[in-house]
């Protein structure tokens, strides 16, 4: 059993690149795999390995300034989701494009995922998805809002362009692991709307403590990962990634005749030239091949997402 960990910290980091070597240090002598991103506003990432591995890493983290008590959230695969590990350096640790906007100045209300039910089903709260609308179209919560943006950099804008529609209104936000809501309250702060909550741990909190029989989430969460999503229990979900637009693909949309293994999914069939088509097809052979060989194979990697490093946002 593989053990995963997925974690954030914002935290004064003022250089950022002397953190990076002891880190990548101790996951290589650990045998850790996984992406973590370091800025100056703090560290973001998952990571996956054996149980004590995973506990080295996090010593080490919380050495780091103010993440003494870095919190984590802690998943299970049957094999490694990575290939890799990879701690990069960053301006952000999760993109918004808003410098002015500082989650350790400032954040909304945290909810825990007990409370959540009854703070979204009153009448008077908008609840909000701050995900992208890949990761909606593979669950939500009932009722929520979908902002229908392409990246979390395009979320300033969609709440500038509502702000009126919000203001006077109870708002609660969630996203996968939390760290987008911590910017994105943050931000509608900033933008005077006071009345502002989100859900502590995210929807993988939500989905690992709040039973399935008094669940409001409808689907399967979307991760950053070779699991490409889990549902409750965070237990591996259904979906797969279509490794030529990257887009999760359900069951259904893997029995349409649009769909081929490793080449083309209904969301992109038709976008791909001859050429292009043949190339993914080899490197689909080739991890196949690579497969029955027991190896792992570089074409196999999930691609990252714009808003985590092949993490949450989270």
């Amino acid at each position: 059993m593989i053990h995963v960990a997925a974690l954030y910290r914002f935290a004064r980091f003022p250089d950022p690149k002397a953190l990076r070597q002891p880190l990548l240090d101790v996951c290589e002598a650990e045998g850790i795999k996984g992406t973590l991103l370091l800025a100056p506003e703090g560290i973001n990432g998952t990571i996956a390995g054996s149980e004590g591995g995973i506990d080295a890493v996090l010593t080490h983290i919380r050495t780091l300034p103010d993440c003494s008590d870095i919190a984590f959230k802690r998943s299970y695969a049957e094999t490694m989701p990575f290939h890799r590990i990879k701690v990069r350096i960053k301006r952000e640790i999760v993109t918004m494009g808003e410098p002015a906007i500082d989650p350790l100045g400032g954040t909304g209300t945290y909810v825990k995922p007990t409370d959540w039910n009854a703070l979204i089903e009153a009448p008077d709260t908008v609840v909000i998805d701050t995900r992208n609308a890949y990761e909606i179209k593979v669950g939500t919560f009932a009722g929520a809002i979908d902002p229908e943006t392409d990246s979390f950099s395009d979320f300033p804008a969609w709440a500038r362009a509502h702000r009126s529609e919000l203001q006077g209104k109870r708002i609660a936000m969630f996203c996968t692991g939390g760290i987008r809501c911590e910017k994105s309250t943050a931000f509608l702060k900033a933008e005077g709307l006071t009345d502002v909550f989100h859900l502590e741990g995210g929807i993988l909190k939500y989905l690992e403590e709040v039973p399935q029989e008094d669940s409001r989430w409808e689907g399967e969460c979307f991760v950053f990962d070779e699991r490409v999503a889990v549902g409750h229990g965070l237990a591996p979900g259904t979906h797969a990634l279509c490794r030529a637009c990257r887009m999760p693909v359900s069951p259904e949309e893997r029995a349409s005749p649009l769909f081929e293994e490793g080449v083309a999914c209904p969301a992109c069939a038709g976008t791909r030239g001859a050429a292009k088509r043949a190339a993914y097809a080899e490197r689909h052979r080739q991890v196949g091949l690579a497969q029955q060989r027991g190896q792992a194979h570089v074409g196999a990697v999930a691609p990252k997402r714009e808003s985590s490093p092949a993490t949450p946002e989270e």
